[in-house]
């Protein structure tokens, strides 16, 4: 009897301990995100991609038309006293299925973090980053060539005006192989040093500005390869409700800047970076508005050349939904005869785009 006393109490503890304590201290839940629809047509010689960024592929002149709602994403944010969780999953760069019969596509988790006090672990925006000066555009992410675009996982502290972070390692890039010519990818297995970031940070009614330096440990492997970076981003208001927006970036920031338009190593040489984007919003009335923006990345070691002009215009029809129509124009300008001797890369495509998005 008294073996089954002690049991009875000990499983009442285990179930209304947690259950009182969640009344001292409750959970708030708060769901986002959007629902995006896009109508996209590409004509040139650069292959068709649904949003651009620093890759591409030259081919023979195309044209090409594609729907698509891949874009749209959820997410859930949990609070709880000093805690706070975000989780974040899009449908972007993966799919199930194929046009010919269902078009599905497979989540993708593009923020898993946890923040508590001036501490936040977990995968999201590399402190490098300053989300703020990101264009409004119809094409995912604008002018991604010339801007600062990473989520990797990350440890970071911050105070009112400092960031400090230490962040997932990763060497990205090409060695020399043993005959002679001949080119390898990096390994990655002696990425074993985190990337460091110091950031900072000075907001008023004016906008908002950030300095950022990184340090990395490049290559390991072959030889010890120090690369540093430095970034500064700022959205600045002008007139009325128009703001400004600009990013500039230079150094071994490789694959920090430019969605694969710099590698951070090019057949064991570090490489060399130089990034902008510029983007101004004017509003036309209260609802009715547009960008013109620019992005631009340019390397030394690889002599590659990356830029992205567009100009949009948005309103919105309801306080939830939005509807966009954006112009613009891709362009690759290699000039890279040591790495690739038959041919320097050079190619154009123009493209319009249609979106609507219902903010959830």
């Amino acid at each position: 009897m008294k073996s089954f006393t002690t049991f009875s109490l000990l499983t009442y503890l285990l179930i209304t301990l947690p259950c009182s304590a969640s009344t001292l201290t409750e959970t708030h839940y708060q769901m986002g995100g959007f629902i995006k629809a896009n109508a996209r047509y590409v004509d040139g010689t650069i292959a068709f991609q649904p949003n651009w960024n620093g890759d591409g592929t030259i081919q023979e002149e195309a044209k090409r038309t594609q729907f698509g709602a891949q874009e749209s994403r959820f997410n859930l944010k949990l609070t709880r006293g000093e805690v706070t969780g975000f989780a974040e999953i899009d449908f972007v760069g993966s799919s199930q299925g194929n046009p010919i019969i269902s078009n599905s596509y497979s989540p993708r988790l593009r923020h898993a973090m946890i923040q508590y006090r001036e501490f936040t672990a977990g995968q999201t925006w590399s402190t490098l980053v300053n989300t703020s000066t990101f264009a409004e555009t119809a094409d995912l992410g604008g002018p991604l060539v010339g801007q600062a675009m990473v989520r990797q996982a990350l440890l970071r502290y911050q105070t009112e005006h400092w960031q400090i972070a230490l962040e997932n390692p990763y060497t990205y890039g090409t060695k020399k192989g043993p005959n002679s010519g001949e080119k390898q990818w990096i390994e990655t297995s002696n990425d074993y040093i985190p990337d460091a970031i110091v950031r900072y940070n000075q907001k008023g009614d004016w906008g908002n500005v950030s300095i950022s330096s990184l340090f990395r440990y490049l290559d390991p492997a072959d030889s010890a390869q120090f690369g540093t970076g430095i970034s500064a981003a700022a959205k600045l208001h002008t007139f009325g409700k128009d703001d400004f927006r600009v990013q500039l970036h230079y150094g071994n920031l490789g694959r920090y800047v430019g969605t694969d338009a710099a590698k951070d190593i090019i057949d064991g040489e570090l490489e060399t970076s130089t990034s902008m984007m510029f983007a101004y919003r004017h509003f036309w009335n209260e609802h009715l508005r547009s960008s013109l923006f620019y992005g631009r990345t340019s390397t030394q070691v690889e002599q590659t050349v990356r830029n992205h002009l567009g100009i949009n215009i948005f309103t919105n029809l309801t306080r939830e939904l939005e509807v966009g129509f954006e112009f613009g124009r891709y362009q690759i300008e290699d000039n890279t005869p040591e790495f690739n001797p038959t041919e320097s890369p050079q190619g154009s495509s123009n493209y319009a785009q249609l979106s609507l998005q219902f903010h959830l």
